[in-house]
């Protein structure tokens, strides 16, 4: 009994170290790539004869969005195993990691190119000499929305005693998502990295792709929580203690 409760104990911290290293390689990945921007339009509408669209919607957005919900459905996960001071834990785990990335680049950026070189220090200036002010902006949105997000999903587990989780994975989310997306945003723009008059724009696109990939999540949310649950023994809201 002793041998088989080690044993669970292991296999629950092994997914644990797994989560924990899907979140920070998802928030790295974030602060590495938000400089480049993308347009995205899933939906076009076509008249009867296929000559103009109707109903059409691009988003213009950074591409650091794109690993950037993965996060937050790594803390609704991690939040509903493990529970809230787990949850926290990686969130404090995933700053330090991107203050060492802010150190690493901004040492690389320092150190000069030599002549044969493939990337000049120009360019690699041009694609990481803001990085230091993108996880500054970041960081700050990332640890209000964080532990906004985890606060709200265990409060709506408490309300729904362990039972409806869309509830708490959709509405913990999608709200921190708009508390983090407006805080980068005005603090990117504040520090000279964007132009005021995109702020609209890219807070509309950025909170609107946020919500639809929450939303999308869902599914996987939903499968994730009932295999780990599956092969811990652990009923419908039910937490782990690591």
């Amino acid at each position: 009994m002793q041998n088989n409760s080690a044993q669970l104990r292991e296999k629950a911290f092994r997914f644990y170290l797994v989560l924990t290293g899907l979140f920070i390689a998802s928030l790295v990945a974030c602060n590495l790539i938000f400089q480049k921007f993308f347009y995205w339009t899933p939906l076009a509408f076509l008249d009867p004869e296929g000559n103009s669209e109707l109903l059409s919607y691009t988003f213009q957005i950074s591409v650091g969005i794109i690993p950037y919900p993965l996060t937050f459905l790594v803390t609704d996960l991690i939040s509903e195993i493990y529970g809230r001071k787990r949850a926290d834990q990686v969130v404090y785990a995933g700053l330090v990691a991107s203050l060492l990335l802010f150190v690493i680049v901004y040492l690389a950026d320092a150190a000069p190119a030599v002549d044969f070189s493939p990337v000049s220090d120009a360019e690699f200036s041009k694609v990481f000499g803001r990085t230091g002010v993108a996880v500054a902006a970041s960081m700050v949105a990332y640890l209000v929305a964080q532990f906004i997000d985890i606060r709200i999903f265990h409060f709506w587990k408490r309300v729904t005693r362990g039972k409806h989780l869309w509830v708490r994975n959709n509405f913990s989310t999608i709200t921190s998502q708009l508390i983090d997306t407006a805080i980068v945003l005005v603090l990117l723009c504040a520090l000279g990295t964007l132009p005021w008059a995109m702020f609209t724009v890219l807070f509309l696109n950025g909170f609107i792709f946020k919500a639809i990939v929450a939303l999308l999540d869902t599914p996987v949310f939903y499968l994730a929580t009932w295999y780990v649950r599956k092969k811990l023994g652990l009923k419908l809201g039910e937490e782990f203690e690591l």
